[in-house]
């Protein structure tokens, strides 16, 4: 099933939330090596409802109404992750690109700073790389409960982890989870191979939230 954006708003905020674990040393940022990918997938109401969202027009504009949109697609390593690689690829992603992206990572801002980021260290081009964080995406079947969230809704973690593994019942309990700004939903990390199939990560799963009252706000 294709990543869209559901019509109950989500904004991504590039900048904010952290790989998991510790950068890996300058010797080991060769592009293309790492162990698995994580798909992060950002809950846009949390973003931008958020001092950072007044910022974010593109994302968080009046007439926005994004759930969940594509954070990145980002190499990791089962200790640390690579990042800011050295690649022959040009830092700047042209509009001509990036623009093709924007039902699942809607700003050239976003989309910029995690080919930088991320993006350099995958061993793939520009195009590549973003036709590969598409791919990844279109492997979610997104849960039917976050389609039409009209009022706040308040969840465990594991609540919202197991909506997806029943949305995606290849998906072991420990590819997936969820990440909070404070009592907030804010993303939901999913890893996957190389050739985007789901497998077990063990430091992204221990990294998660695990708090039993999670609010899920709805586009505003």
């Amino acid at each position: 099933m294709t990543l869209r954006p559901l019509r109950a708003g989500l904004a991504l905020g590039l900048l904010t939330a952290s790989l998991i674990g510790s950068p890996v040393s300058a010797q080991e940022k060769t592009p293309g090596r790492f162990d698995f990918y994580v798909l992060s997938l950002s809950w846009s109401p949390t973003f931008c409802a958020s001092s950072r969202g007044k910022d974010s027009p593109e994302q968080c504009g009046t007439e926005k109404k994004f759930s969940f949109i594509v954070h990145g697609l980002w190499p990791q390593n089962d200790k640390g992750y690579p990042e800011f690689c050295t690649t022959k690829e040009p830092r700047r992603v042209p509009d001509s690109l990036g623009r093709n992206y924007f039902d699942i990572m809607p700003s050239m801002g976003l989309i910029g700073h995690q080919w930088r980021k991320h993006g350099s260290c995958s061993g793939l081009s520009q195009a590549e790389y973003l036709a590969k964080t598409r791919e990844a995406a279109a492997k979610i079947t997104l849960p039917p409960d976050f389609s039409h969230v009209a009022q706040p809704q308040t969840l465990s973690a594991e609540a919202i982890e197991q909506s997806f593994i029943r949305a995606n019942p290849a998906m072991p309990e420990t590819a997936i989870a969820v990440s909070c700004e404070g009592s907030r939903l804010e993303e939901v990390r999913i890893c996957l191979t190389k050739d985007l199939s789901f497998r077990p990560c063990a430091e992204v799963d221990r990294k998660g939230c695990t708090i039993n009252r999670v609010t899920v706000p709805p586009p505003r």
